[in-house]
């Protein structure tokens, strides 16, 4: 029997690169925002209305469910945050600069 390693889940979920990018992505940002609301204090009734969203999609982004939210849909709630992210390149490497808007 032949063991194979993987660094992610998502390089089992899919062989598709553009479709592995865009999972990790949408796992990095929901992490992302629910590190915020930890930060913040805030219960699901608070996440919901800074987001325009009702308690089960609250439920959805919180727990992780990648498959509820694209990648637009994510980055529009960082916007209703007032937080930007501003990739660039710099000497061969990519960063990516994250900006309050206000």
């Amino acid at each position: 029997m032949t063991t194979k390693t993987y660094k992610s889940l998502f390089d089992v979920a899919t062989n598709d690169l553009n479709e592995r990018a865009d999972l990790k992505f949408r796992a990095d940002m929901m992490l992302t925002l629910r590190g915020l609301f930890e930060a913040k204090g805030w219960k699901q009734a608070e996440i919901g209305k800074a987001l325009g969203i009702k308690q089960p999609h609250v439920s959805d982004l919180t727990n992780g469910h990648i498959d509820k939210f694209s990648s637009d849909k994510l980055l529009g709630f960082l916007a209703k945050l007032d937080i930007r992210l501003k990739p660039f390149f710099d000497n061969g490497e990519v960063y990516c600069e994250v900006h309050k808007s206000t």
